[in-house]
């Protein structure tokens, strides 16, 4: 083939307005209009704001700040402020957010989730009126970003017994020492949600430490191979003093802390089901404009096969999502049905990410093309908010009637 019939890179995974050319069962139009025109702002933002400039940014491992005032005009949070008369956001339309902007970027959909569904919702949740009223309308508007602090250098799955930071009381303040890792936004947040077990009583409690707090520090870090543009930090806590004030009134044991992560499990596989989408309409374009032998390479058998798998495992995956949204809908979701969704879409969003790839030959890995970024970040999508393995114990406790398996 020479160089002249050679196609151009594909610039996003964007082939139009409306539905998504992934959505093959039109399940965007189970949301209601308003909903719809909402996501569509969002995808518009994206596909002109951030879309073309995403690989730059994953390259060089930096974060573009300048698109959280996007974030701020979009408003997709203005129904957690205390004074809006906005109606809260059904779980289905939130998890489209999540599937969108996973549809384009792995990172931005985790910045997005450690802002608004750890962070945020920590304080939502766990917090007193008078906390709620204090930091959440910043968040809402996104002035104040925010970040949460769990994860440890030296812990993993066992985090509930194994967490090591500690606090103790000290007349009205709290004394905070330890150290965290990998914790998203941390570098830039206005507020970090740290978890910190009391040595008093060996509780978990939560508290939110302020930027610039003395013996509070974040240093960025390197050398990732995925989620490159999400900014996460060691943090290190050496005689960090946080007022009491700042301690979450309803964050009294590790109850409180699974109790945010168990939404965020199925967050994490909506962002799994817009990898998915993203990766498959870059590959379906490539198809359609790269050729070989004097046509379409989408015209061969196996290449048609392999893009049928794919939206197979996206559209089976989003299924199961828009299911369990309705049932957290309905109030009436469990722990294991959030952990098979994580599971399962994260497991089949790697295999498709392996046919992306494929499809694309050697451009698979190249940038430009956008699907070697999807294939790295699909590699973080599979492991955080808890593993596979992790997570197949808690559906097999489920469905063996109570038997755990997990290490005494």
């Amino acid at each position: 083939m020479s160089s002249t019939d050679a196609p151009t890179a594909p610039s996003g995974p964007y082939l139009g307005a409306g539905l998504l050319p992934a959505d093959f069962y039109a399940y965007e139009e189970l949301l209601s209009d308003l909903e719809r025109e909402r996501l569509e702002r969002l995808r518009g933002f994206l596909r002109t704001q951030a879309s073309p400039i995403l690989s730059d940014y994953w390259a060089r491992s930096e974060f573009p700040l300048h698109l959280i005032e996007g974030f701020r005009e979009l408003g997709l949070l203005a129904w957690a402020d205390p004074d809006s008369s906005e109606p809260v956001s059904s779980n289905l339309f939130e998890g489209f957010v999540a599937l969108e902007l996973g549809h384009v970027d792995a990172s931005l959909a985790t910045f997005f989730g450690v802002h608004a569904g750890l962070a945020m919702s920590s304080i939502l949740t766990l917090g007193s009126e008078e906390q709620k009223r204090r930091w959440v309308p910043g968040m809402c508007r996104f002035e104040k970003i925010g970040a949460f602090g769990l994860t440890e250098p030296h812990g993993g799955s066992d985090v509930a017994r194994g967490l090591s930071t500690t606090a103790r009381r000290e007349g009205d303040e709290w004394v905070l020492d330890g150290a965290k890792r990998w914790i998203g936004n941390a570098t830039f947040a206005d507020l970090v949600v740290i978890w910190a077990r009391d040595v008093e009583s060996s509780q978990v409690l939560g508290f939110v430490v302020e930027k610039d707090t003395p013996g509070f520090t974040a240093t960025k870090m390197k050398n990732k191979m995925a989620l490159r543009i999400v900014q996460n930090a060691d943090i290190v806590l050496d005689g960090c003093r946080v007022p009491e004030a700042d301690r979450l009134r309803h964050a009294e044991s590790f109850k409180a802390t699974a109790e945010v992560l168990r939404r965020m499990r199925s967050t994490v596989a909506w962002v799994s089901v817009g990898v998915m989408f993203g990766a498959y309409e870059i590959a379906l374009q490539y198809a359609t404009e790269h050729l070989q032998f004097g046509r379409p390479i989408g015209g061969f058998q196996l290449v048609q096969d392999l893009l049928a798998k794919m939206i197979g495992n996206a559209t089976a995956c989003c299924g199961m999502m828009v299911r369990l949204a309705q049932l957290q809908d309905a109030g009436v979701f469990r722990d294991e049905q959030s952990a098979l969704a994580k599971a399962y879409c994260t497991s089949l969003m790697r295999e498709n990410m392996g046919w992306a790839r494929e499809l694309l030959g050697g451009n698979g890995i190249l940038l430009d093309y956008n699907v070697g970024r999807f294939v790295a970040d699909a590699e973080a999508l599979y492991s955080y908010e808890g593993t596979r393995q992790m997570q197949t114990l808690i559906v097999g406790r489920a469905v063996t009637g109570g038997m755990s398996a997990f290490v005494k």
